[in-house]
């Protein structure tokens, strides 16, 4: 069951039956991440091959993504400290090694698939804002768009990877 993709190895305990898509990418990412990064340095973190995106930055970013969808998800507004983290993401930071930013990512990803546990299905539809413009959308959009660029973003730090190997 371990090398098929997680959305094949059937329900994630306790996640409603409309949300499983959700928590199977979310979850995928998190295994994804960890094998595409096993082999990078500290060095290699932010490079750049052909000016693309540092697999720093993506790290750093698919974590916020997740963390800033979910925080629209519960109807609230971003703190401050979310705010920060969204400006620094791609800054160079020699200090961050890449387990550092995983473990980040994977502890986010956990946190995420048990807020899904808690959500009534009664209410995916219900009305959510984006933002500080106020974008109105709905709650599973909000769930099912922190699932979907967070695989978009898998997408690209697995080419990085394989540029700077």
């Amino acid at each position: 069951m371990e090398n098929l993709e997680v959305w094949m190895r059937g329900p994630i305990e306790g996640v409603p039956a409309l949300l499983q898509p959700v928590a199977h990418a979310l979850l995928q990412v998190e295994e994804d991440v960890l094998k595409y990064t096993a082999q990078l340095s500290s060095a290699q973190l932010w490079t750049k091959p052909g000016g693309n995106a540092s697999i720093g930055f993506h790290l750093q970013h698919i974590r916020g993504v997740i963390d800033r969808m979910f925080t629209y998800a519960e109807n609230k507004s971003l703190s401050d400290e979310q705010f920060d983290d969204l400006h620094k993401e791609g800054i160079e930071n020699s200090d961050v090694s890449v387990t550092a930013l995983v473990e980040n990512l994977h502890r986010q990803i956990q946190q995420s698939v048990q807020k899904l546990a808690l959500i009534d299905p009664k209410t995916l539809t219900e009305v959510r804002f984006l933002g500080r413009k106020r974008i109105p959308t709905t709650l599973i959009g909000l769930l099912f768009h922190a699932a979907e660029h967070a695989q978009r973003h898998v997408g690209q730090l697995l080419v990085t990877a394989r540029c700077i190997n």
